[in-house]
């Protein structure tokens, strides 16, 4: 391979916008660019740009397209259904999430929590999987939601989402499920479901930022969270950011059509990777190897010992060899901070400290995966020696 070869495999972090979604775009910007609130013509041409891509929202999730908000993306849609359910209330009441949430839930749990609602969080197991009994037993007279996320994006982790629903369902409290990852990917039916608001992103599926979408169950209200001028059925107040919407709608449905050739294909490649990385020492899967998203491979480090040697470490390394990876720890003035998620996995701070994700897209190829293989083989039989340098130095 050339030294010049560059990889991208942080698809989960957000995808090239695709050319389809950009005509989309540049068409609207060019000849639909105004207020779809408007009556007049100029405003109903961007209307019907928002229309049709709500319609092409819903078919990629079997959904009325009525039951379509839009939103600027999967962090406002996972506000809204978590704070606009709680905002139906004059009493704080229960809200169950997971562990491995998604810091879009996690936060506003959070800040609900602070104003004297009740969280539980549900623990997982090794693999980052709920249990359904859990939630069962977490069950008050007073839950009224339940949100759980159904592809964990940092270890990959599928969730069982219809046990978990049905179990929410039957006691009579909302399930909310963030499919941020999941939906384009895998198949998603909200009329099999049993769901009654789902969050959905363009940029994760070859559409803009600055797009995404909430699914409500026709017959389930929530309050707004925005004042302004009613727009989305009075739930979200703003001018619609028509280009990005339409980008949205186009990108969505292509993901639609190109599903059942794309999804084997990616689970293939990243099948290919876990292989050829099985027998390097240390270096361990983390989430569930069967039940888990169809583009993703994530790893920790048995041997990284979480300051000189981390995540962060081998992202920094992999940038350096032009690949593009991402790393599940954060970094705070200086300080790498272990992944909350592989925390909650059971995973000491160290190891925690070390977790790297590799995610696959429409660009990603059996060349690419060998290349990054045989790199990331290099780094490691590189870095590995950091730690003892250091310790001889001193």
């Amino acid at each position: 391979m050339p030294d010049a070869m560059q990889v991208y495999l942080d698809y989960s972090a957000t995808t090239p916008t695709r050319p389809e979604a950009i005509a989309a775009m540049q068409e609207v910007l060019t000849t639909r660019w105004g207020n779809p609130s408007s009556l007049h013509i100029w405003g109903q041409r961007s209307a019907i740009a928002v229309e049709r891509a709500r319609v092409q929202v819903a078919r990629l999730i079997n959904a009325p397209e009525e039951a379509i908000v839009f939103t600027a993306g999967g962090t406002e849609a996972d506000n809204l259904a978590l704070l606009g359910v709680a905002r139906l209330y004059d009493q704080p009441q229960h809200l169950i999430i997971s562990r491995v949430e998604h810091s879009a839930i996690a936060e506003p749990a959070q800040w609900l929590e602070q104003s004297g609602w009740q969280v539980t969080r549900l623990p997982v197991d090794a693999l980052g999987r709920v249990c359904p009994r859990d939630l069962q037993a977490a069950l008050q007279s007073n839950t009224v939601l339940v949100s759980i996320i159904y592809g964990q994006s940092e270890v990959g982790t599928l969730q069982p989402i219809q046990s978990l629903g049905a179990i929410a369902r039957n006691h009579g409290a909302l399930f909310h499920v963030d499919a941020v990852q999941v939906a384009g990917r895998l198949p998603v039916d909200v009329q099999q479901l049993p769901v009654d608001l789902l969050s959905l992103s363009s940029h994760k599926i070859y559409g803009p930022q600055g797009a995404g979408a909430l699914y409500i169950r026709p017959g389930v209200h929530i309050a707004p969270i925005l004042g302004g001028g009613g727009q989305e059925s009075r739930l979200r107040s703003g001018t619609q950011a028509v280009p990005a919407i339409a980008g949205f709608g186009v990108a969505a449905e292509l993901a639609a059509q190109e599903m059942a050739t794309e999804t084997p294909r990616l689970m293939q490649l990243r099948d290919r990777l876990f292989a050829q990385l099985s027998e390097v020492p240390g270096l361990v899967p983390t989430g569930d190897l069967i039940h888990r998203l169809p583009h993703h491979a994530s790893f920790c480090l048995l041997y990284a010992d979480g300051d000189v040697l981390n995540g962060k470490t081998l992202v920094r390394h992999m940038n350096l060899a032009g690949i593009g990876i991402s790393a599940g720890s954060a970094c705070h003035s200086g300080q790498v901070t272990p992944s909350p998620i592989l925390q909650a996995m059971g995973y000491g701070d160290r190891i925690a400290k070390s977790g790297i994700r590799l995610t696959l897209g429409r660009d990603t190829t059996e060349a690419d995966i060998d290349w990054t293989a045989m790199v990331l083989k290099q780094i490691l039989e590189r870095v590995a020696l950091i730690p003892a340098l250091s310790e001889v130095v001193a």
